[in-house]
């Protein structure tokens, strides 16, 4: 017989996500396709001339776990300003490059670990060519952006609107274009705002070639309906083991467009990162207040970085089920049943749950903690 744990591994294993086979590039130190793992993107809203404002909310995101953070270079104060923010940052930082070819070749010179170009804005061949030279010469990498506000002229004459065909048809002149210059290192983004137009988009660039996909539901919104957009899009696809990279565009702080990415990589097992707190809604059975128990919980386990489960729940009903399947978790049911790596291990009652659970939570980051120094090869 198979204990719950053992059950729930075997399910995740009978329905695996099987990535789309993709060429890999580097952006700077991060691997981006291949069998690397899905990384998380975000981009700074400061002005970027302001160097000492950006530099804090870049070594924000890396704190919230960003891999790659992306700062718009659109004036040569921008570039020059850009230049010395990555002297002063450790993740790989991207340039976002709009109409002005010549910031993408000052951005290169700058120290850019890649270049974003909207094919659409970019302008004439010749002057992609010269962003490849210097991407070249500076040993960074391109993103073809794709976007469907802002396509070329003669797309939309061709197709009368933005759709898939549109979408993929400059995705794949541009990468034509890239490669007749025999450069290769370059992942690709077709994004919509449209939920339902993305995913076509993806889905049809994916079956017509082996770059890296860098994912996102463009212009999605506020917090909420911004992160709703962005799991339902970026999730169908990851479902389907299409895409390399992704970014949550959300209309809020860049630190929760990455806690909302690592959440859907989460959440489909691709990546884990800090707490899981698997929770009950709350409903007339639960022994004690599970909605504020969440929510402080959650609050002061924002520093966790090692990936621990957490089940708190508020009844007898499926807690026991989901304590087994989790590092740490709570029952409620008159006293609670406090379980500890899917065993039960003591009961718990009175105040200061939230405590108890921070301290077992912490307890376990660190024995996981400890496990990875012993796992790291040593120097001697």
């Amino acid at each position: 017989m198979l204990d719950s744990a053992e059950r729930t591994l075997a399910a995740h294993e009978a329905l695996p996500i099987v990535r789309r086979k993709s060429r890999s590039i580097a952006v700077g130190s991060v691997l981006v396709g291949g069998d690397a793992p899905i990384s998380v993107q975000s981009m700074t809203n400061t002005p970027t001339e302001d160097v000492e404002a950006s530099v804090r909310q870049i070594e924000a995101l890396e704190q919230a776990g960003a891999d790659i953070v992306r700062v718009s270079c659109p004036s040569e104060e921008a570039t020059n300003a850009f230049a010395r923010i990555v002297k002063r940052v450790s993740l790989p930082l991207i340039a976002d490059i709009h109409f002005h070819y010549k910031r993408a070749l000052e951005a290169a010179r700058g120290g850019a670990a890649g270049l974003r170009i909207n094919p659409g804005n970019i302008g004439e061949p010749s002057r992609v060519r010269e962003v490849v030279k210097a991407a070249q010469g500076e040993g960074c990498s391109i993103r073809i952006g794709v976007n469907a506000g802002s396509l070329e002229r003669d797309l939309l004459e061709k197709y009368g609107e933005p759709c898939p065909q549109a979408m993929v048809e400059s995705a794949l002149s541009q990468s034509r274009l890239l490669q007749d210059c025999n450069f290769d290192a370059f992942k690709i983004s077709v994004k919509a705002s449209d939920v339902r137009l993305a995913i076509a988009s993806y889905r049809l660039l994916a079956g017509a070639c082996d770059h890296p996909l860098h994912l996102g539901v463009t212009e999605a919104g506020g917090q909420m309906a911004g992160s709703v957009k962005s799991a339902i899009g970026l999730g169908a696809l990851l479902l389907e083991g299409i895409g390399d990279t992704l970014r949550v565009s959300l209309s809020a702080d860049p630190v929760e467009e990455v806690r909302v990415g690592f959440a859907i990589l989460q959440s489909l097992k691709l990546r884990s990162r800090g707490v899981n707190i698997v929770a009950c809604p709350s409903c007339a059975r639960q022994r004690f207040d599970v909605i504020d128990v969440v929510r402080k919980t959650e609050e002061r386990l924002e520093h966790i970085r090692e990936p621990i489960t957490v089940s708190i729940i508020g009844c007898v009903v499926n807690g026991p089920g989901e304590a087994r399947a989790s590092d740490v978790g709570v029952t409620g049911g008159g006293m609670h049943q406090i379980y500890v790596g899917g065993q039960k291990d003591h009961r718990f009652s009175g105040g200061g749950l939230v405590d108890h659970i921070v301290e077992l939570v912490e307890r376990r980051a660190e024995v996981l903690r400890e496990m990875r120094k012993e796992q790291e090869p040593s120097c001697e």
